[in-house]
């Protein structure tokens, strides 16, 4: 899909107001980072509202200013720096107070910050402190803002986890974060985030990194809450399915700007900005019912098989204790069969826990399982049991089976330039001379999208998806027959996603690719992958092509992750938010 032009797309539209009372007025706000001998303006002259007891969403791409907006609400945008502008902040009495001329370190933006605005950040496992309970750190929130003793404050933080209705919170208060799910750490973020009973909500994508029904509970909890609490929300997303199921208002950013603010009926009915329309375009393609504007050439009928998985078992253990050792275990795959034929994509869905990445991870030799077969014929009409200890390695079937993984940031090398990561492994097979090597690169990443003048750089100068481009060219380096991609796309917002999809397809039609497709977003399994296969507490409790089972799905449990699937259409909210 090709970038449309800013100029193109910068249309600012500005709807009536639905909420009469206002809490929040930002008025013409520029934020700029420090850049060497000058400062680079990342948002320019901005200006919204947000109205008593509304949910204003806030959606664009990665890079539009969405979260340095967000975090100058509150002073902490460092090392961004407000440059210009106002943020003025009602109380009911209608007077105000304007955060932009209060010193960041001040008690009374400390008494703004936590007390009249919370905030609830996308990653709570980097937001919690790892060495303090989740108990100690919303009592420290609750002391530094309300006048009450150590022992209230408890009290009060455990009634904090029970309204964002985490189990036993008497127990649970005094946890590590690293004890707790992704959605209960998420609850507790929230929990924190409201012990002092803000006005305002800030949500900046706390759902991203979660799968379907544990977004849907959040998404649930959230509208729950600002319902009783009669708070204002400012939701910032790019999954415009979220925006259709929370929203009453939409602000549209593009580039540090506003294109355009609607009550969500407009956003999604009537865009006016050709940005807006760009951006529901890019998220309709994504739906779980209806005939898919497939890309790709879907597998000839009577295919081969390229891949035979037979009960598969994989259990962890983990000892506990020292003079009396305890070993408890966790059936983490249970008896897993599937088949995948030449040319074929096979998604892989499920809730955090089912076993997703557990079985890609001992497909590639990752992890070692207890028992089972995974047969895989080799471009030459070799058999190898992938499951083999280094069966990848002894066998020379790494240049045939390659993995993409979820977070391009984590699994590119830093201290390496783009050229040293794709290249690395034509100079691990040694059969290459360096001139062959550099065209070579270079060709791959003419086949990605990117330029070959970004060869000396290194993977932080490149945004989330031209790094998922960087990986996707480094897993295309030694022709592979079989690509396993693990959560992708699920970091990237719409638009890129549907490039990478895109070009994905390509790959596949020019190089005869088969995919296997980890994800736990269906809207987007259901796009690209011809059958799914659908695991649950390890176990494998569906497959099917990809229509039957996600318009006529047999077991409860893929009906529960359908059911949980954010809608398209705002005038018809699937997720029951009441």
């Amino acid at each position: 899909m090709q970038l449309i032009r800013m100029a193109q797309m910068i249309e600012v539209t500005t709807m009536p107001e639905t909420h009469p009372k206002k809490v929040l007025e930002v008025r013409d706000l520029s934020i700029g980072f420090s850049m060497q001998d000058r400062v680079v303006e990342v948002v320019k002259k901005i200006s919204f509202d947000v109205n008593q007891g509304e949910i204003l969403c806030v959606v664009g791409e990665s890079g539009s200013g969405k979260s340095v907006t967000a975090r100058a609400l509150m002073r902490i945008a460092r090392p961004g720096k407000i440059l210009n502008g106002s943020i003025r902040l009602y109380d009911d009495a209608g007077r105000c107070v304007d955060i932009t001329e209060l010193d960041e370190q001040s008690e009374d933006m400390r008494a703004v910050r936590g007390d009249r605005i919370g905030m609830v950040f996308q990653e709570p496992m980097s937001s919690l402190s790892p060495v303090h309970t989740i108990g100690e750190q919303i009592i420290e929130t609750i002391l530094l803002h309300r006048n009450m003793t150590a022992g209230k404050a408890r009290q009060e933080a455990i009634e904090a986890l029970r309204r964002v209705q985490i189990p036993d919170p008497e127990t649970a208060i005094d946890k590590y974060s690293f004890e707790l799910s992704g959605g209960m750490r998420q609850r507790a973020m929230i929990a924190m985030a409201l012990s002092c009973e803000p006005e305002i909500l800030i949500a900046d994508e706390p759902t991203t990194a979660l799968d379907v029904t544990t977004q849907a509970e959040i998404l649930r909890l959230i509208k729950r809450l600002q319902s009783e609490l009669g708070m204002s929300v400012i939701f910032i997303t790019h999954d415009m399915g979220v925006v259709a199921e929370v929203a009453d208002r939409v602000a549209v950013m593009y580039h540090g700007e506003i294109t355009e603010i609607g009550t969500v009926e407009q956003i999604f009915h009537k865009p006016a900005a050709k940005y807006t329309r760009h951006l529901i375009g890019a998220s309709s393609r994504f739906t779980i019912t209806g005939d898919q504007d497939r890309g790709g050439t879907l597998p000839r009928d009577g295919a081969k098989k390229m891949l035979e998985v037979r009960n598969l078992n994989l259990t962890f253990r983990k000892s506990t204790g020292i003079l009396f050792r305890k070993v408890t275990e966790f059936n983490a795959l249970k008896d897993v069969s599937f088949s995948l034929a030449e040319g074929e994509n096979l998604g892989i869905v499920g809730e955090s826990g089912s076993g997703k990445t557990t079985l890609v991870r001992a497909l590639v030799g990752l992890l070692k399982t207890d028992s089972g077969t995974a047969m895989y014929q080799s471009d030459d009409g070799r058999e190898f049991d992938l499951l083999q200890p280094n069966a990848l390695r002894n066998a020379g079937l790494n240049r045939e089976i390659r993995m993409v993984f979820q977070d391009p940031f984590s699994s590119l090398n830093p201290r390496m330039t783009v050229e040293q990561v794709i290249a690395e492994p034509l100079v691990m097979e040694r059969k290459h001379s360096r001139s062959d090597i550099r065209k070579r690169v270079a060709n791959l990443l003419d086949r990605v999208g990117l330029p070959s003048n970004v060869l000396s750089r290194y993977p932080h100068a490149f945004s989330g998806g031209q790094r998922q481009r960087i990986s996707i060219a480094r897993a295309l380096a030694v022709n592979p027959r079989m690509i396993i991609a693990d959560e992708a796309t699920s970091a990237l917002d719409g638009s890129i996603r549907s490039q990478i999809l895109d070009l994905l397809f390509d790959l596949q039609s020019e190089l005869g690719l088969s995919y296997m497709f980890v994800g736990h977003d269906l809207g987007v399994v259901r796009y690209f992958c011809d059958r799914i296969a659908v695991m649950h507490n390890g176990s494998l409790v569906e497959i099917g092509d990809a229509a039957s089972v996600c318009q006529r799905p047999e077991r409860d449990y893929t009906k529960q992750l359908i059911g949980a699937v954010p809608g398209t259409d705002p005038s018809n909210r699937r997720l029951i938010l009441t």
